[in-house]
């Protein structure tokens, strides 16, 4: 469904993405994790044809993000980072307005609505203000409008940034029933480390490079094992001597010693009951993408330095760009 070829774009002397490739298949969930400044709302803006790429290829549904830019569109659905809804508008005449700019059939549009906003749990509120909506009501009707024109793929730009954990949870819960019930195909970009668990597949992108691209449990398997713990009164030397044993590859801070072992359940009685020094404390933990992206990264999942919307202001180039 998406195919994307050495993708990269500059902002004059600045490359924000540098040479992405990969491929989203049709029914697919697919996650961009990373910090912001990373690369991944501008990878999402050239994919839905908003910033054109300064080199490399792309196709969405089979479709020239290029060339081919009106199919493109017409192709997908979009949730941007912040609220674009009319908030003079009822939610209702959010979704009729949504479906004009798109020509959505008269004979299709008001039964669309109606399906739509009843799976969201909105239509009982379709006549009320938007202005009157918490954030969680907002962001579902942002997904819901942007399925109104049956596109084939729904694009979602950090769909719960800001969000309480409650109302992020129930933002997944329609996710997921969409997705089911459209057989929808979803390309979202996040920072949460829980919310990428939800992807089928998930690229960590990193200073505008993919750096890592698995299935969840497949990322946490590079890893290399699971995450063993200690501290004694002398942790330099007990690290030389994971070293020396095992032949691990061996880390100190916090006042603990950390290394990776293959079925931690099983290694550790061993480890406990043969280690020379005297241990303080022990433990186990299974790995994480927290540890998937500091081995492949060099850093903890934070923000970078340089956010991406700070650097299109500082290009003279809008943040966002309403399309019909």
């Amino acid at each position: 469904m998406i195919e994307v070829d050495d993708l990269r774009r500059r902002f004059g002397q600045l490359e924000a993405v540098r040479g992405v490739t990969f491929e989203v298949g049709e029914g697919e969930l697919f996650g961009f994790l990373g910090p912001n400044g990373a690369g991944k709302t501008t990878t999402i803006n050239m994919l839905c044809t908003l910033l054109r790429p300064s080199e490399g290829s792309a196709t969405v549904n089979g479709f020239d993000i290029v060339r081919q830019r009106s199919q493109v569109r017409r192709s997908i659905g979009l949730v941007f980072q912040q609220q674009t809804l009319d908030e003079y508008l009822s939610a209702e005449q959010n979704m009729r307005f949504h479906a004009y700019a798109y020509g959505v059939p008269a004979e299709v549009r008001e039964p669309r609505i109606r399906e739509l906003l009843t799976m969201v749990e909105l239509w009982d509120r379709r006549k009320g203000s938007v202005r009157a909506f918490s954030g969680g009501m907002k962001r579902r009707l942002e997904i819901a409008r942007g399925l109104l024109h049956h596109p084939r793929v729904l694009f979602l730009d950090e769909p719960t940034l800001g969000l309480d954990p409650q109302t992020r949870r129930h933002i997944w819960d329609y996710l997921r029933r969409l997705r089911e019930q459209e057989g929808l195909t979803i390309f979202l970009t996040t920072q949460y480390l829980d919310e990428a668990e939800y992807c089928a597949r998930i690229a960590i992108i990193d200073r505008g490079q993919i750096v890592a691209l698995d299935t969840p449990d497949g990322l946490k398997r590079s890893v290399g094992g699971d995450l063993i713990t200690f501290s004694t009164e002398d942790n330099e030397r007990a690290a030389a001597e994971v070293r020396s044993r095992y032949g691990a590859e061996v880390t100190l801070s916090d006042g603990l010693v950390r290394f990776h072992a293959p079925h931690g359940e099983t290694f550790l009685p061993e480890f406990v009951r043969t280690f020379p020094l005297r241990l303080l404390s022990v433990g186990l933990r299974r790995p994480s993408l927290d540890d998937v992206f500091l081995k492949v990264t060099g850093h903890e999942l934070r923000d970078a330095e340089l956010d991406e919307k700070q650097l299109l202001v500082q290009q003279g180039m809008p943040m966002r760009r309403r399309f019909g």
